[in-house]
Parts: structure tokens; sequence; C-alpha cells
């Protein structure tokens, strides 16, 4: 099995949401018809940035670091200006 972390952009605010799933296209699905409370407010979401990892521990060290400042800025230099 393979995990993604992701990346995702919301069309109405300036809001980027970081996170882990094995299944990226279910997940966007879930965002865009306001499944997940947390993000409700946002969507619609476009998908930004997607890596795919073999193992659960290295998706999760690399989600930790994409929500860091620093993570968020690099996240950020890849969005149109």
């Amino acid at each position: 099995m393979n995990y993604y972390v992701y990346a995702i952009r919301s069309y109405s605010r300036n809001y980027i949401y970081v996170g882990l799933t094995d299944n990226p296209e279910r997940r966007l699905h879930q965002y865009n018809t306001g499944l997940n409370r947390t993000t409700k407010p946002y969507a619609p979401f476009s998908l930004i940035w997607s890596e795919t990892f073999p193992y659960r521990q290295e998706a999760r060290n690399r989600e930790k670091y994409l929500k860091s400042g620093v993570g968020k800025e690099f996240l950020k230099s890849l969005l149109p200006r």
C-alpha cells in the first residue's frame, strides 16, 4: 500500500491544507463535498501538491515538514503569482 502526502488550496480563501491518505482522489472528493468539518468553510479545493511514500511513517514525517513554516513557504512558492 502506498501513502500520499498532499496539499490542497481553497478557491474561495487564502488557505492551504496538508494531509496524508491512502486514496487522494477520494479524500479530495470528501473535502469538496463538505464531508470534512474542519475544511468545510474553505471548500472547494484543488490539489496543488502530492507525493507518494511506501511507508506511513515516511509520509507522516513529510506531512509534518509541510505543515511547518518552511514547508508552508515551499507550498506557497508553487502557487502562481
